[in-house]
């Protein structure tokens, strides 16, 4: 299940990918088959192991075509290992909300990205997000937690504070927003809330046309994902030279 849309963000064969709190590795694994070298980077061991055993298994399989690379590594999103304009994209998805520094982390991105590359950044919707704060405090309020909510302008105005222009947006996964309001309401393991993931499971593996066509035409009112594209300026801009 992808929340970028790689049809308005393209990976291009030989691009170098940098995928930011990748989890076990969706967007990593596409960029990987499209024929980029991958980076993925997560602060879990245990998604860093996931993610690079997928992607060994992906080689075996003649999934990604032999002359690129991909791996996976543990790192701080506020602090990473790489030198300035490493990248030609940069993705972080569903990751920002949980930095409390995400100035900090905005600037990151921003100083690993090549001028003239592009960034992929999503975050939870700001209206289905606040259904789910104030259903559940346990949703949020734990370790490692969500600790804010975005609004779609005030993001893409720090991003560009950050030296970053947005050029577009969009939203998704309409159909998923329900199925966490469930959960915030009566906990996961509840008959209605289990019954939901199976109808999510189905949708994720089977892609049927009615549900497809269903949650394209709900993501602009009920999309749980705000997904932002931006280009880093071929001029680098002094809010960047200051960060980095």
């Amino acid at each position: 299940m992808l929340t970028v849309d790689f049809s308005q963000f393209p990976i291009e064969a030989g691009d170098r990918v940098l995928d930011l709190g990748c989890g076990f590795g969706r967007h990593a694994f596409e960029a990987y088959r499209r024929g980029a070298h991958v980076v993925a980077v997560d602060r879990s061991q245990d998604e860093v192991s996931s993610v690079t055993a997928m992607f060994r298994a992906m080689a075996s399989a003649g999934e990604a075509p032999g002359d690129v690379v991909a791996r996976a590594v543990r790192a701080d999103l506020l602090s990473l290992p790489f030198p300035d304009a490493s990248f030609d994209v940069v993705m972080a998805s569903e990751v920002l909300e949980h930095i409390p520094d995400d100035d900090l982390a905005m600037a990151e991105i921003a100083r690993v990205v090549r001028p003239g590359g592009r960034v992929a950044v999503t975050v939870p919707r700001w209206w289905p997000e606040r259904v789910c704060w104030a259903l559940s405090r346990e949703y949020h309020d734990v370790a490692g937690g969500h600790v804010r909510i975005y609004k779609g302008d005030d993001l893409e105005r720090r991003l560009a504070d950050a030296g970053l222009q947005p050029r577009g947006s969009h939203h998704a996964h309409a159909l998923h927003a329900p199925y966490w309001w469930l959960n915030c309401a009566l906990g996961k393991e509840s008959v209605p809330s289990r019954l939901y993931h199976q109808v999510l499971v189905w949708d994720i593996m089977k892609r049927p046309w009615v549900t497809r066509a269903a949650e394209q035409a709900l993501n602009p009112v009920l999309g749980k994902s705000l997904v932002v594209y931006a280009d880093k300026p071929i001029a680098a801009s002094g809010a960047v030279s200051a960060a980095a």
